[in-house]
């Protein structure tokens, strides 16, 4: 079957619509940046206004008008996947307003099962990001089963709510919207809708899973021995796991984008690469003239500086706790080890270094938890366009990372689905090699690597039983 497919994909930072030919090649795409998280007060985290809706109306037209510039015709776009940032929560009146801003994955709140407060005013609909904008987009109150994470009564073996669970999270059956499974139809384009995004009305909107589950997907890592790294606000390592969810200390079983499948995630790194644009917006004046003078970016900039540096950073170890985890939340960041020899370059190269370190530490458990083997990462997200952050994935893990052509992976991975859904391809394995095309492979160095190992079983692990006292007694006094 010929034709086109979209990708609608909005994260925490930014919404990103890509329109795919059904042979893989990319025909047009566009992105429109999020506003700033409102932060009312500490813990607290919302996005402003009705920002999620409004981005992702600008970014459908944005594409659609490429699209028709370019020849396209609207009977000729077959389906449209959506995935939206998990772990929100969306408070929702009966005539499908917000009640409340879109409670973010950040926020306190998110930790513990809902309670209603009086400020909310009259909510009917307690659902996800990609419920509510299924909702914006359909009319439906339908949202994929695969997005409920959390304080949330989901059964995710049969991937139904679940009502036994409902007075543990505080909710009832009639505040939620009804659920189907990844890669079932959610409902088509209202014609309200259409005049507001640009879309076809009656287009079919395709249900997938949470991001990270979509980025799995569209990453193609999808054997049992390779392991998506996604590189974004938030850091995860996932692998697919079998129909039957297995539990353990060190990973998490969520459903995959993948029909009666799972996804197993281990811990990752909060605020991950929001740390590298901290770096970058905080103390990176003096870089952004430099860079100006030799026409890049500051980002390639500080990168070439830092390939520069030994591996190791000279002894500079950073502790990547920006946002502390819930069992923990006296913990904070920690860059130890300066001396008179180090510089920006140092500075950033162990960022990236301490995010590198931080994962593998939580991916390895998980792979020997597991029984499985790690013989290759794949490596999503604009982080991937770093050959030293690929580098040094290759160099502390000790096995080959991968980054593929287009790094945007959720936007492949809700292509997929959305063929899926309306027949494109027979199978996933057909869909993923049509549209998932691999880029450059990085080797690691074994040299590299056995400094690395000693760095990391010597100080890095050893870093949070040294500190934690300290930061628990400054926690109080901070």
């Amino acid at each position: 079957m010929s034709g086109y497919l979209m990708g609608i994909d909005v994260g925490t930072q930014s919404a990103k619509v890509v329109i795919f030919q059904t042979d893989g090649k990319v025909l047009c795409s566009a992105q429109q940046p999020l506003r700033a998280l409102a932060i009312p007060q500490p813990n607290r985290a919302e996005h402003p206004d009705d920002d999620l809706w409004t981005s992702v109306q600008q970014t459908c037209r944005a594409a659609m008008l490429r699209f028709h510039q370019l020849g396209g015709q609207p009977h000729q776009l077959l389906a449209a996947g959506l995935c939206v940032i998990r772990c929100c929560r969306v408070l929702m009146r009966a005539d499908g307003e917000l009640a409340w801003p879109v409670i973010n994955w950040m926020d306190v709140r998110l930790n513990q099962p809902y309670q209603h407060e009086t400020a909310y005013g009259d909510v009917r609909w307690i659902t996800t990001t990609s419920g509510y904008i299924t909702h914006r987009l359909t009319g439906e109150t339908r949202d994929t089963s695969a997005n409920y994470i959390g304080c949330w009564p989901m059964d995710d073996v049969h991937q139904d709510w679940d009502n036994a669970q409902m007075p543990a999270c505080n909710l009832r059956r009639e505040q939620l919207f009804d659920v189907v499974r990844p890669g079932d139809v959610l409902g088509q384009v209202t014609s309200a809708a259409a005049k507001a995004s640009g879309l076809p009305q009656g287009l079919p909107i395709v249900a997938t899973a949470h991001d990270k589950a979509v980025e799995a997907l569209g990453a193609g890592a999808l054997a049992d021995d390779e392991a998506l790294i996604s590189l974004g606000t938030y850091i995860g390592a996932m692998v697919h796991g079998d129909e039957t969810p297995r539990s353990s200390d060190h990973f998490w079983p969520f459903q995959a984008a993948l029909p009666q499948r799972f996804l197993y995630e281990c811990m990752g790194v909060r605020r991950g690469m929001w740390t590298i644009s901290w770096f970058r917006d905080q103390f990176g004046a003096a870089a952004v003239q430099d860079a100006q003078d030799r026409g890049i970016d500051i980002e390639s900039l500080l990168s070439a500086e830092a390939s520069r540096v030994p591996a190791g950073s000279d002894g500079l170890i950073t502790l990547h706790d920006w946002a502390a985890p819930a069992h923990a939340p006296w913990r904070k960041g920690a860059i130890i080890g300066f001396d008179g020899r180090h510089t920006r370059a140092h500075l950033f190269r162990s960022l990236l270094e301490g995010i590198v370190f931080t994962m593998k530490n939580h991916l390895d458990p998980m792979m020997q938890a597991l029984e499985r083997p790690l013989a290759q990462l794949v490596i999503s997200g604009g982080g991937a366009n770093s050959d030293l952050f690929m580098q040094l994935f290759a160099d502390i893990f000790g096995v080959p990372a991968r980054r593929n052509a287009m790094r945007s992976s959720a936007a492949i991975g809700c292509a997929i689905s959305a063929g899926m859904a309306v027949g494109v391809w027979k199978d996933y394995a057909d869909a993923v090699a049509a549209l998932v095309q691999p880029g450059e492979t990085f080797m690691p160095n074994a040299t590299h690597h056995a400094h690395y190992q000693q760095l990391n079983q010597q100080v890095y692990q050893q870093l949070h039983a040294a500190l934690d006292p300290l930061l628990q007694r400054l926690s109080p006094l901070a």
